[in-house]
């Protein structure tokens, strides 16, 4: 995991439920910081650029 500071706004899934039971992604220098969208106290995961990319790819092919 990779520690960064956040450099834009996070963003929720438009597929999240009225509950706010997900996760908001914000983009970082060198990637992106995950949240949990209902303890924003917490820490964030930081994770590099290519990192996220190799999650989106599965995760993309796994919903096809």
């Amino acid at each position: 995991m990779v520690t960064a500071e956040v450099v834009g706004p996070y963003r929720k899934s438009s597929y999240s439920g009225h509950n706010n039971d997900c996760v908001e992604v914000a983009p970082t220098a060198n990637g992106c910081a995950i949240r949990d969208s209902k303890d924003h106290a917490r820490q964030p995961l930081g994770f590099a650029r290519a990192q996220w990319q190799i999650f989106l790819t599965h995760t993309k092919a796994d919903t096809s």
